[in-house]
């Protein structure tokens, strides 16, 4: 069955990084575009970037666009989310999600992982 586990996130300082990854397995990952989603508290479900299959193309939220990074290696079926400058309002639990084809459709996914906690405060 399809996999997403996600880890990397902890507590970083605004103005820090932090660089999350999701292993999948459960599927043949290079056929889908994959997704990062984060929810914060008292707030809905919000879209962060997304990679096609083969990774040459990425899209981002404007909210990110310019700090965050989105990257795959189909090889070791794993996802990336590399956060730079990071923000209090970045404080969420991010999700790895798998897209039901290979092109990047926000929002359009049929499978996530747990979440991992990214928190960012001084």
């Amino acid at each position: 069955q399809v996999q997403l586990v996600e880890s990397g996130g902890g507590l970083a300082q605004p103005g820090g990084s932090l660089r999350l990854s999701c292993a999948a397995s459960g599927f043949t990952f290079s056929r889908y575009a994959m997704s990062w989603a984060r929810q914060a508290p008292g707030k809905g479900l919000e879209w962060v970037s997304g990679i096609g299959s083969d990774g040459s193309d990425t899209r981002y939220a404007d909210s990110v666009k310019g700090r965050f990074t989105i990257s795959r290696d189909n090889a070791k079926n794993t996802l990336y989310l590399q956060m730079n400058s990071l923000k209090p309002e970045d404080t969420a639990l991010y999700y790895c999600a798998k897209g039901k084809t290979p092109q990047v459709v926000p929002y359009d996914y049929d499978y996530w992982g747990q979440g991992t906690q990214v928190t960012v405060s001084s």
